[in-house]
């Protein structure tokens, strides 16, 4: 599915404050490269049911062992083995004895010592990697795990690392046993480490998206091979609030088009990343924020929420809001399907002239059947006048005035809001009073 960087940033996938992203709300890796792994699967979406359908089992076969996974491998015990390869060392012995040992261990003593930490690491490393091709080669195993488990069982195949299995790091292992698993290590199995652990990171990073679908409670989607889009989702709420309010949708071919209005403040611009965000999880494989979620393969999402002008090109903000909608059309003219985000359209013009250029924008859209849309406006006017075409649904969130305060249910009601609540903030904050006593 496409995704451009506009869209990536306005759904906070990932943004410059790290703390406030999607991406960052879902890490629980484990590893470094586990979370560059992560990072580098999550701005990936996929592009068909195949490989979203396997990255869903294998996220839920991790979920299944999820108690049992390998503590003895930390980012500590990766960073050891990586080092390990980069630290200048004297040559070890290939086939050390006792007295080659303890003459290493003497002439070479802060070496060894590398050596030895080294080799301890590696030991909790190789089992703990022997642990997870256990757990995960247990019942059913999507094709994609099974490639990973399938060159795991190769890369520990080896009669060495049979024998660094059977070692007992209890018991202390001898200078003997540390130098020549030392040797192997670093003069025959270097690729071999470095593959297993990019392995790892690959599993740990889906430990991660696991780790976020049982901490969350995401459900996974059921995905359609229908022709045309449709997305229908029951309990949807935002992933970055702490106590989020949820809502039902459906777009369909017949209803693909929502109309949202709203007081600002309501929760317009919430709704709109939270169903962004919700198709942009199911389609790199991952669970929803949701209680249920049924939708289509998309070609592509794109948004148009936080626009803005450009000082050094003399373009205005107006003008770049124009251009995002222009890009939009051409784009989702090839008769893929695709959905549509925008909120507060035409911010940057007059009243009057956003409504026009409004109105033209809903009803060229409509027509639109392979796409589905959400739009917000603060244009309520307009919507008396779009109520004739059939295909588009009206939904506000409703804001109540109480003793002069403001009460956000956040419930997405069906119709158009009438709320004009803008003097009243204005007075509310103080601003009215300010400016009459100037």
């Amino acid at each position: 599915m496409q995704a451009d960087k506009t869209t990536i940033s306005d759904l906070s996938i990932f943004t410059h404050d790290e703390e406030q992203s999607v991406a960052h709300h879902i890490d629980f890796a484990r590893t470094n490269g586990g979370r560059d792994m992560l990072h580098q699967l999550i701005s990936r979406p996929l592009d068909n049911l195949k490989d979203i359908t396997e990255t869903q089992q294998t996220i839920q076969k991790i979920i299944g062992i999820h108690t049992q996974w390998p503590q003895v491998i930390s980012n500590g015990t990766v960073m050891v083995i990586q080092r390990y390869y980069e630290t200048a060392l004297d040559d070890i012995p290939s086939h050390p004895n006792y007295i080659s040992s303890l003459y290493y261990k003497l002439i070479s003593g802060p070496d060894y010592s590398i050596i030895r930490y080294s080799v301890n690491h590696f030991l909790d490393f190789v089992k703990g990697m022997y642990q997870l091709h256990t757990l995960l080669s247990a019942g059913d195993t999507p094709t994609l795990l099974q490639n990973m488990l399938d060159r795991i069982s190769r890369l520990l195949q080896l009669p060495d690392i049979q024998n660094m299995l059977a070692l007992d790091k209890a018991k202390g292992l001898t200078p003997s046993q540390i130098l020549e698993t030392g040797a192997f290590l670093r003069t025959r199995y270097k690729e071999q480490a470095n593959e297993l652990v990019s392995i790892y990171s690959r599993l740990d990073a889906y430990y991660s998206m696991a780790t976020a679908c049982m901490q969350f409670g995401y459900q996974f989607p059921v995905f359609s091979k229908e022709e045309q889009p449709f997305v229908t989702v029951e309990g949807l709420f935002h992933p970055l609030l702490r106590s989020p309010v949820p809502y039902t949708i459906g777009l369909t071919p017949h209803k693909n088009f929502l109309f949202l209005t709203g007081a600002n403040m309501g929760g317009k611009s919430t709704f709109i990343k939270a169903v962004g965000v919700a198709v942009y999880l199911a389609h790199i494989g991952m669970a929803v924020p949701a209680a249920a979620m049924q939708l289509t393969l998309f070609d592509g999402l794109l948004s148009n929420i936080q626009v803005a002008d450009n000082i050094v090109k003399g373009e205005s903000y107006f003008f770049n809001e124009v251009q995002r909608i222009r890009k939009t059309i051409e784009k989702i003219s090839d008769g893929k399907k695709w959905l549509i985000l925008i909120d507060e359209l035409f911010k940057g013009t007059n009243v009057q002239d956003a409504m026009k250029c409004s109105t033209a924008v809903v009803e060229g859209l409509r027509k639109m059947k392979n796409a589905l849309f959400v739009l917000s406006t603060h244009l309520y006017e307009i919507g008396e006048g779009l109520k004739q075409y059939p295909n588009i649904q009206f939904r506000y969130f409703e804001t109540e005035v109480k003793d002069d305060q403001l009460l956000f249910s956040y419930q997405l009601k069906e119709g158009i809001s009438n709320d004009r609540l803008g003097y009243l903030i204005l007075r509310k904050e103080g601003v009215v009073k300010m400016l009459e006593e100037l």
